[in-house]
């Protein structure tokens, strides 16, 4: 088969579907995102991924296996040891990690807070895990009193600071994250990003600005992302995606602000010309409803996005690839607000397939990079076997 000359990969944040063989040893043994949203729904309507396969990889309620799939359809197992959305992301450009990420159910230990206390001369509030509008709306006045920083997280690694712009402007607040980035650095914490989370406001009705700002980690290694940028060849990061890559390989970063946006944005970048990949990640189905708990609003946003579709796959020609993923699980219907060990659904498809196929079982998330370096003919990345060759 001839190559494509444009990918785009969509990644469906948290869409697990079904208990990886070792979800007993992240305490996630009989989570399914997927199968149990279908059940909470009472089925669930959608039915361009239907179409794809989706219901063929495993038994989704309200959604008929397809009798003649119209794209290549399977299932991915993480082989890297964590379940966060760096670690996912990464492992599908080509990374295995081998040393996890760390959370912090608890907080932050007391010497990284003294440290940061130390270093930025303004006291800590909160240190816990907290939503990140419900903490502002709980530790907002105090902090507005007192001028001391909001710090939290949540269940990904990852410290968030909050802090009002008209009591910590935003240039403070920039460097008190990069001492808490540079803090966080040390193997002992080993934190995936930082976090500014500026809001406005008064107590009752603060709001969070879209001046947000990451510190992420450079991946551990060259990913195909670099090596399609090193190669002259467009990477277009929808999302967070650049975020997550900390602009490793990004030759082009589109912000988006929800699940709707990133759609929007997707729709805009497949109908440009340009020789490369598009790389989306929808981050509401895991933030807003995941995370939260939150079955109903999970399958909603779901069948949301198979509305969608459409207007993406009406734009693809025979030289574009699309691939639908995920980068972990969060079933919400899960004990606490964790993500979840789950294998991960695998959907292939261009306007070029007569017709698509099961895909083998692939153990690693870093088949996909495989794949796209095949495709673009660059080195290929260190983990990972490409499928290329059983799209017929």
């Amino acid at each position: 088969m001839n190559s494509f000359k444009k990918v785009h990969i969509i990644v469906m944040d948290s869409v697990g579907i079904g208990e990886a063989p070792d979800a007993e040893k992240f305490g996630d043994l009989g989570s399914d995102t997927l199968g149990h949203i279908a059940k909470e729904m009472n089925g669930l309507n959608m039915p361009v991924m239907g179409s794809f396969g989706l219901s063929n990889i495993r038994k989704l309620q309200g959604i008929e296996p397809a009798e003649t799939p119209k794209a290549y359809y399977g299932k991915m197992q993480e082989a890297s040891v964590g379940k966060d959305t760096m670690t996912g992301h990464w492992e599908i450009m080509g990374l295995n990690i081998d040393k996890p990420f760390k959370v912090y159910p608890e907080g932050f230990p007391p010497e990284l807070i003294t440290e940061l206390e130390t270093r930025t001369g303004r006291k800590v509030l909160c240190n816990k895990p907290y939503s990140g509008t419900a903490v502002i709306e709980d530790y907002g006045k105090e902090h507005m009193e007192t001028g001391a920083i909001i710090v939290y997280t949540s269940a990904d690694p990852v410290l968030q600071i909050a802090a009002h712009e008209e009591i910590i402007p935003l240039d403070e607040l920039y460097k008190i994250c990069e001492i808490a980035r540079e803090l966080t650095l040390k193997p002992e914490f080993l934190v995936g990003r930082v976090i500014a989370r500026p809001f406005i406001g008064e107590p009752g009705n603060f709001v969070r600005t879209s001046n947000r700002h990451d510190y992420a980690l450079s991946p551990f290694g060259r990913t195909t992302m670099n090596e399609m940028k090193d190669a002259g060849l467009d990477v277009i990061a929808i999302g967070k995606i650049s975020d997550i890559f900390n602009g490793e390989g990004v030759t082009e970063a589109i912000r988006t602000k929800n699940n709707t946006d990133g759609m929007d944005q997707l729709n805009a970048v497949v109908r440009r010309d340009f020789h490369g990949m598009s790389f989306l990640n929808l981050v509401d189905f895991d933030a807003n409803f995941g995370h939260r708990r939150d079955p109903i609003g999970y399958g909603e946003a779901l069948e949301e996005f198979d509305r969608r579709l459409p207007e993406v796959l009406e734009a693809l020609s025979q030289d574009d690839l699309l691939i639908i993923t995920a980068d972990h699980g969060n079933d919400p219907t899960f004990t606490g607000t964790d993500h979840t060990r789950e294998y991960v659904p695998l959907i292939v498809y261009s306007p070029r397939f007569a017709a698509g196929a099961e895909l083998p079982l692939r153990t690693t998330f870093a088949d996909i990079g495989a794949t796209v370096a095949e495709n673009f003919g660059v080195a290929a990345p260190k983990f990972g076997k490409s499928f290329l060759s059983d799209l017929k």
